[in-house]
C-alpha cells in the first residue's frame, strides 16, 4: 500500500513514472516480463554492420512491423522475415545507408540511427505504437588491425605512400566541459552548452591552420533541410552569438589545427522532434598565413558589443557587422597552398589533387524533457507547471484528509475512557 502510494504521488508530481525509480532502464517498470536480451543488439563486423531488433521493440507485447523500420539518413530496409520470425536484421556495409564516419585520435566511429516510424494499417487514424529513433556507434581502434588476418601488401608502393601524406581527414567532435574527452552521451537540456571541437589531421601535410567557414542546425542530418538555424556565417562569423547566447569561438586555440566553440542549446518552436544535427564546413589555410576576412573566427562580446578574433587584428572582424566578408563562395583554394611549399618537389606532389575542405556533420543531439523525448513524435501533454499544480493540490488535499482521520481515530476510544464527576448534594 506504501508503495502504490508513494508512486501514485510521484507520478502526480512528475506527470508520470518514469522518474519514479531509483534505477531507469530501456523498459522501465511494466507489468510485463524484462526480456532475456536486449531490444536492439549490434554488431560491428569489419566491413559491415548488423542490427537486430526485437519485434518487442518496447516490451509491452505489441509487436512492430518490419516494414516500419528503416536504418541511418537513407532509409535501408531490413531483411526478409516471415511472420513467425521475433527479430528483424539489418545487414550494410559501413560506408551505406548515409552512415556517417567521425575519427578520433584513437579510433573511426561510425554513427548512424535505427528508426521506428508507425504508419497507420488498413484504414485506421490511430496509432498503438511510438515513433523511435536509436542512435548506433561502432568504434574501430585506428593503431591496430580489425581483421586477425595478415596484412598484404607487406610493404608500401611509393606512390601509395605520397597519397597517403597528403591525405586531411577533418573532424567535428562534442566534447566534455573539460575539452578532455569526447562527450560519452549526446543527451542535453535547454540551458546547456555544447563544446565542439573542429579539427583536422594533417599526417605529414605542411602545417595548416583550420577554420570553421559556415555551420547551420537542422532537424536532420541534411544541411539544407527547413527549419534551420544558422550558428557561424559569413567565413567565421559565431553569429549565434548575436542572440540572447554567450556561444562563442575558445580563445586561445590549443593547436593551430585544432578551433574549439561552444554554443547555448536550443530546440526549434513548433516541432515535437527532440533531435538536432550540426553540419560544419571546414576549411584550411598554412599556418603561417595571417588571418583574413575569409579565414577568421570571430565571437561577439556582449560586453563591449564588439567582434573579437580568435588570432589577428580586430579588423577583420568588422565585416561581420555587415553580413558580407569577401564574395560570395570564394575562399582560398589550393593555388594559395602551392605558393606555400618550400620546394620545388612539394609543388610537384602538391599538384595532385588534395582536399582542403570538408563539411562535417555531428548529431544527433538529443534534447531531454521535451514532448518528444525518447523519440515520441507528435505527442502532446499537458503544460508542465499545470501538471505540478495539480500535483501539488492533490497532494494538500490528501494529506489534510489522513490529518483529519487521524485525529478521528483518536478521539473517539479517548470519549469511552473519561469519567466526568458528579456531585451528589449531602
Amino acid at each position: 500500500m506504501g508503495l502504490s502510494y508513494g508512486l501514485f504521488i510521484c507520478s502526480l508530481l512528475l506527470g508520470g513514472t518514469g522518474l519514479c525509480y531509483s534505477q531507469t532502464t530501456w523498459w522501465g517498470e511494466t507489468p510485463y516480463p524484462l526480456p532475456s536480451r536486449p531490444p536492439v543488439v549490434v554488431e560491428c563486423l569489419e566491413a559491415q554492420l548488423v542490427v537486430t531488433v526485437s519485434k518487442d521493440l518496447f516490451g509491452t507485447g505489441k509487436l512492430v512491423r518490419p516494414a516500419d523500420l528503416t536504418l541511418g539518413p537513407e532509409n535501408c530496409e531490413p531483411l526478409g522475415s516471415v511472420d513467425t520470425d521475433d527479430v528483424v536484421r539489418f545487414e550494410v556495409g559501413l560506408h551505406e545507408c548515409g552512415n556517417g564516419v567521425q575519427v578520433t585520435d584513437s579510433a573511426l566511429v561510425y554513427s548512424t540511427f535505427l528508426l521506428h516510424s508507425p504508419r497507420p494499417a488498413e484504414n485506421l487514424s490511430i496509432l498503438r505504437t511510438n515513433r523511435a529513433e536509436v542512435p548506433i556507434e561502432c568504434h574501430y581502434p585506428r593503431h591496430s588491425n580489425v581483421s586477425s588476418q595478415a596484412i598484404l601488401p607487406t610493404w608500401v608502393p611509393f606512390r601509395t605512400t605520397v597519397l597517403s601524406e597528403e591525405k586531411l581527414v577533418f573532424s567535428l567532435r562534442l566534447m566534455e566541459e573539460d575539452w578532455g574527452s569526447e562527450k560519452r552521451s549526446p543527451t542535453f537540456q535547454l540551458g546547456d552548452v555544447a563544446h565542439l571541437q573542429a579539427e583536422v589531421h594533417t599526417g605529414s601535410h605542411v602545417p595548416l591552420q583550420l577554420f570553421v567557414d559556415h555551420c547551420v542546425a537542422t532537424l536532420t542530418p541534411a544541411r539544407n533541410a527547413s527549419p534551420h538555424h544558422t550558428i557561424v556565417d559569413f567565413h567565421g562569423c559565431l553569429v549565434d552569438g548575436l542572440f540572447d547566447a554567450s556561444s562563442a569561438f575558445k580563445a586561445p586555440r590549443p593547436r593551430p589545427e585544432t578551433l574549439q566553440f561552444t554554443v547555448d542549446m536550443f530546440h526549434f518552436a513548433n516541432d515535437s522532434r527532440n533531435t538536432v544535427y550540426i553540419t560544419c564546413h571546414l576549411k584550411v589555410t598554412p599556418a603561417d598565413q595571417a588571418p583574413d576576412q575569409l579565414n577568421k573566427a570571430c565571437s561577439f562580446i556582449k560586453s563591449t558589443k564588439r567582434w573579437f578574433p580568435v588570432e589577428g587584428t580586430a579588423d577583420i572582424c568588422r565585416c561581420c557587422n555587415k553580413g558580407s566578408c569577401g564574395l560570395a563562395g570564394h575562399s582560398r583554394k589550393l593555388s594559395h597552398l602551392e605558393k606555400r611549399w618550400p620546394n620545388s618537389a612539394s609543388r610537384a606532389r602538391n599538384r595532385r589533387h588534395v582536399t582542403e575542405e570538408a563539411e562535417i556533420t555531428v548529431g544527433p543531439l538529443i534534447f531531454l524533457g521535451k514532448a518528444g523525448d525518447g523519440g515520441v513524435e507528435g505527442s502532446t501533454s499537458p503544460p508542465t507547471s499545470v501538471m505540478l499544480g495539480l500535483g501539488l493540490a492533490m497532494v494538500v488535499s490528501l494529506t489534510l484528509a489522513t490529518i483529519v482521520l487521524l485525529l478521528a481515530r483518536r478521539h473517539r476510544p479517548a470519549s469511552r475512557s473519561v469519567i466526568c464527576p458528579v456531585s451528589v448534594p449531602q
